[in-house]
């Protein structure tokens, strides 16, 4: 029997296709005539799925250079979402790491909120953003977030249920908003990763991403520099690339920005992952299993309840060079020979969008939609 209720999907803004535009398409297949609302629409920059929906912008996508300067409205956007007019609206399901879920949803209508992040620039990386900011930004930021967070606490008072995509964001969840969540680990395509033939294992180490700070390129680099084991980095943008290159040794080779291709086939060759940020969640070393090599982290966030230490990868404890070098060997050491792929590939299998929609549906059960 068809679902013939009206579903409203809010997405915090849509000017590329990331993780949570991943988290945003797989609702979307489960729910095929919803419709999205969301600040600002850039339709060049996503999915012909998310396009073929209905999608309304807020007030916020009107306003001079949303598509690029649309963080930058960012006070402006509580007012945008409570203007949003969802009557009639049977199901809201909003999708949070920008500001979405403080819409005001019908009296009738259960609201569950799938949280990828609570906003970071309000909360734990505040000062971070803060002190990397310009002199305006630095003195405007203090009472301007003082007032959202206000804002981010009482509308999260409005939503009958929260699933995180991992354990580390339930307990920001907790620890910012007061309420509990359930675990529901976002959509990977691991179908599309495969382990390589033993005979074709390549003497490298990969690292793979956006080249942000926050992941830690650099203390790869140089610890590789150290050692001189090879490390083969894909990642842009290519200012960041230069100047990691510029104290790179001969053993680093940097790719850039490299096809979904050369990424996979160096996913599936590699000796392991290389992970030394905290992350959310991180769907890298997801798919890095899926191809069937193991992963050394740092043992923060996410990469709690996506790696099994000991058996699909290597944790370490303290964030620095020496304690990834430290991990690199005893990897090498304990590890590496006694590696099964098809058992790596078999634990990233439960991480698939199968079990994510099974997650939601559950979350939604429990809100009585």
């Amino acid at each position: 029997m068809p679902d013939t209720r009206r579903v409203a999907l809010i997405h915090y803004w849509l000017v590329g296709m990331r993780g949570g535009e991943r988290v945003l398409e797989s609702l979307c297949r489960m729910f095929p005539e919803a419709d999205i609302f969301t600040h600002v629409h850039v339709p060049g920059q996503t999915s012909d799925l998310l396009n073929a929906h209905r999608i309304t912008q807020t007030r916020v996508g009107r306003l001079p250079m949303a598509p690029k300067l649309y963080q930058k409205y960012l006070t402006l956007m509580p007012r945008a979402l409570e203007e949003i007019d969802l009557t009639g609206y049977d199901l809201v399901i909003s999708s949070e790491s920008g500001p979405a879920k403080g819409v005001i949803a019908p009296p009738d209508a259960p609201h569950l909120c799938y949280v990828h992040s609570p906003m970071r620039y309000l909360w734990d990386q505040y000062h971070a953003y803060r002190n990397s900011s310009g002199l305006l930004t630095r003195t405007l930021m203090p009472p301007l977030i003082h007032g959202l967070r206000g804002w981010d606490v009482t509308s999260a008072a409005r939503v009958d249920g929260f699933a995180s995509n991992s354990t580390h964001v339930a307990n920001r969840v907790k620890k910012y908003w007061r309420r509990e969540s359930d675990i529901v680990h976002p959509p990977v395509a691991v179908q599309d990763f495969a382990p390589a033939p033993k005979d074709e294992l390549g003497d490298f180490y990969l690292w793979a991403g956006e080249l942000a700070p926050y992941k830690r390129p650099d203390q790869a680099v140089e610890a590789f520099t150290r050692m001189g084991r090879k490390l083969v980095v894909i990642g842009g943008p290519d200012k960041t690339r230069d100047a990691l290159k510029a104290k790179a040794g001969d053993n680093v080779t940097f790719l850039g920005k490299a096809p979904f291709s050369v990424l996979k086939e160096h996913m599936s060759r590699c000796r392991a992952l290389i992970f030394p940020g905290e992350e959310d969640f991180g769907i890298v070393p997801v798919e890095v299993m899926a191809s069937g090599r193991p992963v050394i982290a740092y043992g923060r966030g996410g990469i709690l309840d996506t790696v099994v230490e000991g058996q699909t990868g290597v944790f370490y404890r303290e964030q620095n060079v020496e304690g990834l070098i430290d991990a690199v060997e005893r990897f090498e050491r304990e590890l590496e020979a006694d590696l099964d792929p098809a058992a790596l590939v078999a634990h990233a299998a439960k991480f698939d969008e199968a079990t994510f929609q099974a997650g939601i549906r559950a979350s939604l059960a429990k809100i009585g939609a």
